[in-house]
């Protein structure tokens, strides 16, 4: 390899940027995070590096470059527009054996500034030995979307307990063991969870069990999948979804959505239609819980949020009671997914100052709801499960006083290729489903910001005629 990759501990460390430009505030930005003492030496600064001069957080020198301001440095970095000075800084600076990179130019560089995933204190550096920083920057962004942002605070806590481990597995290999089985429990997925006292609290506990191995205790993950295109899954889902062991899904998860999961997972369908249960949400939340007693990592993949009519709140309860280590991924709720993609904003300066969600299911024919918050001036209403109860929905909404023109919107299958959107009002929107074979999952939009559709639409679905 033509690059040795060191880290060097620069607080404090006297270092010399040349150059006053934005490419130079970059590099003195870089500096600064490794807490450098640093000098700028040029004829004139941007105004970034200005205000770090006038907040006494770097030192200026007006002027050109020479030799002298190469003394008692420990590292240098030329980022003028001029190359006859670059070269000059570069040729000076290895004549006194000090580091030097000159920006874009590898040739005249002892060393070169990698691209950094910075978890602090873990650190990832990538470099393509200057050949092209563009796809050193495309494989950190890659990296960025793997690595979760707390695993710096799963190293501190690794090095608090660093001499208590030593001590009780005084050999490598059994401390090395110990250490491997810790960052393969939940211990560390509560860290990625910002649980750190529980965190703190189960690895003080392994250390004074009379048994050496850690608890079987498994983890339940309760991940919101979105209302469909995969794209819009969160980083810590994806992570999540491929290191679980079993895979409960339901329904409203869409099947590319499933696969993203690991391949060797078992995988439960527990979707429900109306009036048609695989299982009873009781039955759901008790197999979570039996199958994290049996040590396992378990996936709750459930459609839009966990938290918006996804039940989750009940499933987490049992977990609780039951002492079973969880967390919660929040996903795009239907109403926001949908009405995005449909061009529908759910609230606009002009039409809609709040927003409220409601299901629209029947009981015994009716629905309760509070139908006086409902009907509201400028007030979106997005209604989930709403399809088998649109009539009376629509019939109630109008016989309370709201206009029987007001502009409402079907979306079915939103955010994927197989999205329709049916635009009406609150007398017409009955019929649509009767006209249409209605797929689910569908959301409802009801109000003013309905109009908005027909100019601010901008998702073209392919399969679509």
């Amino acid at each position: 390899m033509k690059y040795l990759p060191i880290f060097l501990d620069l607080t404090v460390a006297p270092c010399l940027v040349v150059g006053g430009g934005t490419v130079a505030a970059r590099k003195v930005a870089q500096l600064r995070k490794a807490n450098a003492q640093i000098t700028v030496i040029a004829p004139k600064l941007c105004q970034e590096l200005s205000a770090l001069v006038d907040k006494k957080s770097i030192d200026y020198v007006a002027g050109h470059f020479s030799k002298t301001n190469l003394k008692n440095k420990m590292l240098v970095i030329a980022a003028t527009d001029d190359a006859a000075v670059n070269q000059q800084v570069s040729e000076l600076a290895k004549e006194r054996n000090l580091p030097v990179n000159v920006v874009d130019n590898p040739v005249l560089c002892s060393f070169i500034m990698p691209s950094i995933v910075d978890r602090d204190p873990v650190q990832i550096a990538i470099s393509t030995g200057g050949s092209s920083p563009v796809l050193a920057r495309l494989l950190r962004a890659r990296l960025e979307t793997l690595i979760p942002s707390s695993y710096g605070k799963l190293a501190e806590l690794m090095a608090k307990f660093r001499h208590k481990v030593k001590t009780k597995y005084p050999e490598m290999q059994r401390r090395r063991r110990y250490w491997e089985s810790i960052l393969q429990s939940p211990i560390a997925e509560m860290i990625y969870a910002g649980q750190g006292r529980s965190a703190l609290d189960a690895l003080e506990k392994t250390l004074i069990a009379e048994d050496d191995d850690i608890p079987q205790t498994g983890e339940v993950y309760l991940v919101g999948a979105g209302p469909g295109d995969p794209d819009l899954l969160t980083f810590r889902a994806l992570r999540l979804m491929q290191q679980a062991e079993v895979v409960l899904y339901d329904r409203l998860v869409p099947p590319a959505i499933v696969d993203l999961t690991r391949k060797d997972a078992e995988r439960i369908y527990v979707g429900k239609k109306r009036d048609q249960h695989a299982l009873p949400q009781m039955e759901i939340s008790q197999l979570l819980v039996n199958l994290a007693k049996q040590g396992k990592r378990v996936l709750r993949l459930k459609g839009g949020d966990p938290f918006i009519f996804g039940r989750g709140g009940e499933e987490i309860e049992l977990l609780s009671a039951e002492n079973i280590p969880f967390q919660v991924v929040p996903g795009i709720t239907a109403a926001a997914g949908c009405a995005c993609y449909a061009g529908i904003p759910l609230t606009h300066r002009d039409y809609a100052h709040t927003c409220v969600f409601i299901t629209g299911h029947l009981k015994d024919g009716s629905m309760d709801l509070n139908w006086d918050t409902l009907i509201q001036p400028r007030q979106t209403i997005a209604v989930y499960m709403g399809i088998v109860g649109l009539e009376v929905l629509c019939q109630e909404l109008i016989a309370r006083g709201m206009s029987a023109s007001m502009p409402a919107a079907l979306i079915q299958q939103g955010t994927t290729q197989k999205q329709k959107v049916y635009i009406g009002d609150l007398a017409s929107l009955p019929d649509i489903p009767k006209q249409h074979d209605i797929q689910p999952p569908t959301i409802i939009i009801i109000g003013e910001v309905v109009k908005l559709h027909e100019n601010l639409s901008w998702f073209e679905p392919q399969s679509n005629d």
